[in-house]
């Protein structure tokens, strides 16, 4: 019997990937295991395996195709089979639930997926025969409110559907606010519908074409990994409701203990950093306030099971996120080698998809460079980040004296939509406690003692 083999979501914001490079030809016979193709994905290329032992019946896309998560790209067929050929329409199967949201639990129950709208903006479009689904709502996760529906009322009174199509509601407002005309679109949407990405089109157009061309010394069109970050930082703003909050913490002691580790960690061959603390920190801080360890997709908040930190490490083309996997079950040891070794397989290039994925928080540091405070941009579907400053010497107030102390800021930007900002205050909260604490800094770095032996 042919098995059809589709592509797989290996991660939570994997939407699709690209076909480098087939391993395997038609006609070829497989063993289950056998790797079939080389994936690209937005964060990093892997090889998608046959499920089973066969013969490769038919190979659905070309290589250099972008396929969708959940499409057809292999048949495998049993020794003598000849199976037809899918369709492409009935290639992509049911959404099934993830690995990754398997691990997750939910905060809400499961429901029938229906439009958001306001109910006097479900009650204007009924009286206005407008079918609700139409419409793309401006408001929170696409909520429909109440001036949507009397905005596409107007423009179809006014005859605008009749010259350029039907209109998002967002998109007209982007029109509107950067003086673009809207008959000057051609939207590319179903019937013409002119959609946001319409009028950003127009809108980079326009700014284009005030670009003097002899002022410009080169030009680098975004690809590959710059492009992916592109794309997923518009993204980020694009749908999220960011808020940055910002504290400063005394590193006084957390420097002390580093030194101290100077001497016990040479058997490991390994020299501590003051980002082996911080991670353990961090994870420790996740124990206590949950919420931050989660993610937001269709207005469901998934709250993670596992405590896996994703560490954001600079490359030539941008910026990796390896994870450090259970972080407040692992000691401070073992998350410095696994830094270390995720370090180096980033320079390398050779990081495979399980250490780049399944992380519900993600730190990202400057603390090498002459930065003090920025502000981090969240990594959807994800609903913190945490930003790190370099620890510089300040004088500050220490029962009634000024001294000297080694100050470092921190920052952390979240999604409101998930998060409210007392939350968020209160894990800051007990970050800094742990990092300002000789006792918390002596039982989980000095004696490598995990929470749940503390508590």
């Amino acid at each position: 019997m042919a098995i059809n083999v589709a592509l797989p979501q290996w991660g939570m914001n994997m939407e699709e990937g690209i076909l480098v490079k087939w391993l395997v030809d038609q006609g070829e016979e497989i063993r289950k295991g056998q790797p079939l193709v080389e994936v690209e994905t937005s964060k990093i290329s892997s090889e998608l395996e046959s499920p089973v032992d066969g013969v490769i019946a038919h190979l659905m896309a070309p290589e250099g195709a972008v396929v969708k998560v959940g499409d057809l790209v292999a048949v495998i067929g049993e020794p003598g089979e000849n199976p037809p050929r899918p369709e492409k329409t009935a290639s992509k199967p049911g959404r099934r639930k993830s690995t990754q949201e398997s691990r997750f639990s939910l905060n809400k129950p499961n429901r029938t997926k229906r439009t958001q709208a306001t109910p006097i903006a479900r009650k204007l479009a009924k009286d206005n025969n407008i079918d609700i689904d139409e419409l793309t709502g401006s408001g929170p996760n696409g909520r429909i409110s109440e001036g949507d529906v009397r905005e596409y009322v107007k423009s179809n009174k006014a005859g605008t559907r009749t010259k350029t199509g039907q209109i998002s509601p967002r998109a007209r407002r982007l029109a509107l606010n950067n003086n673009i005309d809207l008959n000057q679109i051609s939207g590319t949407g179903p019937n013409r519908r002119i959609s946001v990405e319409d009028v950003e089109n127009a809108i980079g157009s326009i700014a284009d074409a005030g670009v003097d061309e002899e002022s410009i010394s080169a030009s680098q069109t975004l690809s590959g990994l710059r492009k992916t970050i592109s794309e997923r930082m518009s993204l980020s703003v694009r749908t999220m409701a960011q808020v940055t909050l910002t504290s400063e913490i005394d590193a006084t002691k957390m420097v002390g203990v580093r030194k101290n580790l100077l001497q016990s960690w040479r058997s490991h061959k390994i020299r501590p950093m003051d980002q082996d603390i911080l991670v353990a920190a961090v994870g420790d801080a996740l124990t206590k306030h949950p919420r931050l360890n989660s993610f937001l997709k269709n207005d469901t908040v998934l709250l993670a099971k596992d405590i896996n930190v994703g560490i954001a490490m600079a490359v030539p083309d941008g910026l990796m996120v390896p994870v450090v996997n259970s972080v407040n079950e692992t000691s401070l040891i073992e998350i410095a080698k696994n830094l270390r070794d995720l370090a180096n397989k980033t320079r390398k290039n050779s990081l495979n998809m399980a250490e780049v994925s399944n992380a519900g928080f993600t730190i990202t540091s400057l603390m090498n460079h002459d930065i003090d405070v920025f502000t981090p941009l969240v990594d959807p579907p994800q609903v913190a980040i945490l930003g790190i400053g370099r620890i510089t010497d300040k004088p500050v107030v220490v029962d009634g004296e000024i001294v000297i102390r080694q100050i470092m800021h921190i920052s952390v930007t979240f999604d409101h939509r998930a998060l409210d900002g007392v939350p968020v205050a209160e894990f800051i909260h007990t970050l800094k406690s742990n990092l300002e604490d000789p006792e918390w800094l002596k039982e989980r770095c000095l004696n490598n003692q995990l929470p749940s032996r503390r508590n």
